[in-house]
């Protein structure tokens, strides 16, 4: 009696482990960036060698200087400031193939086609672009502790980490 006991409380603690660890991050909210948190001088972007330095939608640069993130059991939606334009850039959750489209040089269209996945409670997004000067790739990882988002891009042109604070 005593060991079936024994054993039923075990299976509901794994069920419950097992649960805890199936749910997926949410990183929905509005963020802005934190410049020192991130290794910028003030002001200003980060240094290094850059994930795009806050270039397009299609997963270049995390959210630039801030943006909104809402997400679904299906997709995240970010939206944020170009200059004057507003990038909204939708990814599936599931690992399929998402397009969305950014200006690129000289104000044409680029579609880039990115992949998210997650990888335990981070999200990673793989997103393959060709600005005219043959494909480029960029890797996001999104982690979340707490009340701060860090975003780390890996590119061509090396890693850049950017962290944001809630709103």
């Amino acid at each position: 009696m005593k060991l079936a006991r024994v054993g039923v409380i075990a299976a509901a603690v794994l069920a419950v482990a097992t649960l805890a660890w199936a749910q997926k991050t949410d990183f929905s909210g509005t963020w802005t960036l934190d410049a020192e948190a991130s290794g910028a001088p003030a002001g200003g972007a980060p240094a290094g060698g850059g994930g795009g330095g806050g270039r397009g939608g299609g997963g270049r640069g995390g959210l630039g200087q801030g943006g909104t993130v809402k997400q679904t059991a299906t997709d995240l939606t970010v939206e944020r400031q170009m200059g004057e334009n507003k990038v909204t850039a939708t990814y599936k959750l599931d690992g399929t193939e998402s397009k969305n489209s950014m200006m690129g040089r000289g104000g044409a269209p680029v579609e880039s086609v990115s992949v998210a996945k997650w990888e335990g409670p981070a999200l990673v997004i793989v997103t393959k672009t060709d600005m005219g000067n043959g494909p480029q790739e960029s890797t996001q990882k999104w982690t979340l502790a707490g009340t701060a988002l860090t975003i780390e891009t890996t590119n061509a042109r090396g890693t850049q980490k950017m962290v944001y604070k809630k709103q």
